[in-house]
């Protein structure tokens, strides 16, 4: 089975352009004629196609949006009956992205061949992740591949869902701060200094508010694009030492004992391990399996050594929620429903509500926190500005003062 680039006319004579998966060059032009296409030129795709694998399409990556419907849509066509192949050829033929399609149709190729499906996802790693990869193979041994895709297709909309949440809950605070930043900043540089110089030639000696006014305003204006490159320094070098195992893994124990910033980081990667495990546990994956491809989803560093050491544990007889009691950094409502799952059989089923519970507790906090700093902004923001007038209005009273 090849895939084949096509250059076609349509029964208006407008070109078309696109990829064709066939048998043969032959059936591929039939395939074209009975589309209502002429084809005017026909490129094999495979020998491309091969030596791309390793480069290119091996570094195509599906966004997590474009993951969700591809997935969704994957899991529906496999529950209405269709084959591999023909959920397949639906897909090529809907997806208008050229890179995503080859993809699609290299995928099927493979699947033709004789290979599993899980092989053929394993050429694309930075668009399906090991998670991904195991639970779809889980599903192809146990022959429950379609209520497994679906069961990944809830999982990945759930967790691109809450990104959204989170990330449409700060875009707000954030252009808010931004906003109040340069408003100030621009009325220091450039608004407060020409009111200002008015009282200099009185010969008056100025309020102490208003000669420190005066003083921050020169000192920005002469060392601003100092003060900003310093700021830009500063950045850089906290990225770049922050990038390295020893100083990040340090930062990420932080995050799990500063109040504020502790709950939500640990509810998390917490929530994003629950979740992982139950979906994986759902689709019939040993639970070590399902431990190491949950570490990978966990960002901080600690957490992910925790859930290591935790596995380690297991394997030698230890149940979950005790080899996680004992690494100390997951949630102990958590851990209580592990132990309530693990004692009752029903141990996907509470990792999930244990997820639920976790993820409505973030994005409870982060409202609290988004309602809370929008009248600290312009609680902020009023201080400056009367600072700002009283800065320019106490010379006035002075001078009222002198002529009377």
């Amino acid at each position: 089975m090849g895939v084949y680039e096509y250059v076609a006319l349509d029964k208006t004579g407008l070109n078309k352009k696109g990829l064709i998966s066939a048998d043969n060059a032959k059936n591929a032009r039939q395939e074209l004629r009975d589309q209502g296409l002429y084809p005017v030129s026909l490129l094999t795709q495979n020998t491309r196609a091969a030596t791309k694998t390793s480069g290119t399409a091996s570094r195509h990556k599906l966004g997590d949006s474009d993951l969700s419907v591809l997935t969704r849509q994957f899991s529906i066509l496999l529950s209405s009956g269709l084959t591999i192949e023909d959920c397949f050829n639906a897909l090529i033929k809907q997806e208008d992205n050229h890179q995503t399609k080859a993809m699609l149709s290299n995928i099927r190729g493979k699947v033709m061949e004789g290979h599993t499906l899980t092989h053929a996802f394993r050429r694309y790693p930075r668009t399906f992740s090991e998670l991904y990869v195991s639970t779809v193979e889980a599903g192809e041994q146990s022959g429950r591949l379609a209520e497994v895709m679906e069961g990944l297709a809830g999982y990945i909309e759930e967790r691109v869902g809450i990104s959204q949440r989170i990330s449409t809950a700060l875009v707000y605070p954030v252009i808010l701060m931004i906003v109040s930043i340069l408003i100030v900043v621009g009325l220091v540089t450039y608004v407060v200094p020409k009111v200002v110089s008015v009282f200099e030639d009185t010969g008056q000696e100025l309020p102490w508010l208003t000669r420190g006014l005066i003083a921050l305003s020169d000192f920005i204006r002469e060392n601003g694009s100092g003060l900003l490159l310093a700021i830009l320094v500063v950045l850089l070098a906290w990225i770049m030492v922050f990038r390295r195992e020893a100083p990040k893994r340090w930062l990420h124990g932080r995050y799990l004992t500063t109040p504020g910033i502790k709950k939500l980081s640990r509810g998390l990667n917490a929530a994003r391990m629950a979740r992982t495990l139950s979906i994986m546990l759902n689709s019939g994956v040993p639970l070590l399996t399902a431990m190491d491809a949950a570490s990978k989803v966990i960002s901080n560093l600690r957490m992910q050594r925790g859930l290591r050491q935790a596995a380690v544990e297991v394997t030698e007889g230890v149940s979950l929620n005790r080899a996680l009691e004992r690494a100390g950094c997951f949630p102990p409502l958590m851990v209580q429903m592990i132990q309530s799952g693990e004692a009752s059989g029903r141990l996907p089923e509470m990792l999930e509500k244990s997820a639920s519970v976790m993820e409505r507790d973030i994005e409870s906090r982060i409202a609290i926190v988004v309602s809370l700093f929008e009248p600290f902004m312009i609680l902020f923001m009023g201080v400056i500005v009367l600072m700002i007038v009283l800065a320019i209005l106490l010379p006035i009273f002075d001078l009222n003062q002198i002529i009377v």
